[in-house]
Formats: structure tokens, sequence, C-alpha cells
């Protein structure tokens, strides 16, 4: 199949394809570079309607103390009290309230669960790619991306070091669920 697949046809059930998805970050810090982050550990599921995208849903469970950016002594503050405190909260959680079409794609809200708080977090998703694998499975690809302030959930350390905006870059997978 190709991206030309109908939006009906793309009706059903979905589980994320953990190892050709990427949920990435990129904050500022003081001297206004970037840096760049991603979660590793995680796991998802959509019902997608192709006819109705306001009947589609989306939910995610992330591991905290996956986060990696390459540098092991951030990362280990990263899973610590001043971030994600990942020894009191191990999960973050994303559940979706409203699929709409938004341009070329779709925009996405949700409840973002960080520390135990949440929030509400709004993607823009748009779809890169469909295909069936070798084994007739059809799978789905998309980008989103989305800005969060990681004030919202209570993460203030550092105020003036680095940037309290955080962008959301995920590269996703999706295929779907054979009945039965």
């Amino acid at each position: 199949m190709t991206a030309t697949t109908g939006a009906g046809e793309l009706t059903g059930d979905y589980v994320l394809d953990t190892t050709r998805t990427r949920l990435g970050f990129v904050s500022r810090s003081l001297l206004l570079l970037k840096v760049r982050g991603r979660f590793e550990g995680f796991e998802g599921s959509a019902r997608l309607d192709g006819d109705d995208p306001s009947r589609s849903a989306v939910r995610l469970t992330i591991r905290a103390r996956s986060i990696r950016t390459d540098h092991d002594k951030r990362d280990e503050h990263l899973r610590g009290p001043d971030f994600l405190d990942a020894d009191r909260h191990p999960l973050l959680t994303f559940s979706s309230t409203a699929v709409e079409p938004a341009g070329p794609g779709f925009r996405v809200t949700g409840d973002l669960t960080v520390r135990g708080v949440t929030r509400t977090v709004v993607l823009d998703l748009e779809r890169t790619g469909t295909e069936s694998d070798p084994r007739g499975a059809l799978r789905l690809g998309f980008t989103a991306r989305g800005t969060l302030d990681r004030r919202d959930w209570g993460i203030t350390w550092g105020r003036g070091m680095i940037a309290g905006k955080v962008a959301l870059e995920l590269d996703v997978a999706v295929v779907r669920r054979r009945p039965g």
C-alpha cells in the first residue's frame, strides 16, 4: 500500500512499533544551545477512525528512567527529584481527549501526566507514510510536534539557566492489530 490509502481503510486498532518510534524533545540551555533528548522505554496504542477522526484515541506510557541525552550526569539529574522524580513517579502518561483535522494532518489534544501532575498538551500530527509489511500488516508513520512549558508540571529547577519551553519531536510508527 502507499500513502494514498483512503482514510476509511485506515480504521482499526493499532499498537506502537517501539523499534521504529522516536520520542524526542529539545530544550535550550543558558548558552542558547539546544539540548536534545529522547525516551527509550515506552509503549502505546491507538484506535483510528479514518472516516470520523473525532472518534480516534491515542494512549502512551513512558518510563521516566528511560530518558537519555547522551550525557550520563545530566541524565541522572533529569531522572532525579529536580526534574522527573522517576523513583516516585516512574511513568509519564498521555491520553488523548480530542482528535480533529487540522491543515494537512490532525491536532491531537490530550492529558499528559508527569510527576503526578496532569496538564493538557496539543500535538500537531501528520501522516508520513502507509505500507503493508512482509506479513501483510498495515503500518502507518506519523510525525508529531508540540511545545510544553515544564513549569506547568512543577519542574522549575534551573530557572534562568534552562528554558521553560520544551519542544516535542515525535516520529511514530504504528501497526494495525489483526482481528481475533
